[in-house]
């Protein structure tokens, strides 16, 4: 799976089956990176594809010595399962199953 940053729309991103997932980012004013959305369409769902995305956004925001923060409720979760990354949740996280779009 080839993930493609695209810095100019704060997105990561990858094609699978002709279907584009991505991730939505914004850089924080304190030097954070907050996924404010996960999306990967239906069709190509439960592959993984929306935790590589995460993984690669926060690994981005590592080697940047940026926060990994969440307000997408997936991204919430994925910082959960993943201790290491010390990641916070953001204030504008709305509960599950919410996004900040």
């Amino acid at each position: 799976m080839k993930i493609v940053h695209d810095e100019a729309k704060k997105q990561f991103k990858v094609e699978v089956d002709g279907y584009t997932a991505h991730v939505a980012y914004q850089l924080t004013e304190d030097g954070g990176l907050d996924i404010r959305h996960t999306i990967v369409p239906e069709e190509i769902g439960g592959r993984g594809i929306a935790s590589a995305l995460v993984k690669a956004a926060y690994d981005y925001a590592r080697c940047k010595c940026l926060k990994p923060i969440a307000t997408c409720a997936y991204a919430v979760v994925w910082l959960q399962r993943h201790p290491e990354y010390q990641g916070d949740v953001s204030c504008d996280y709305g509960g599950k199953g919410t996004c900040a779009i």
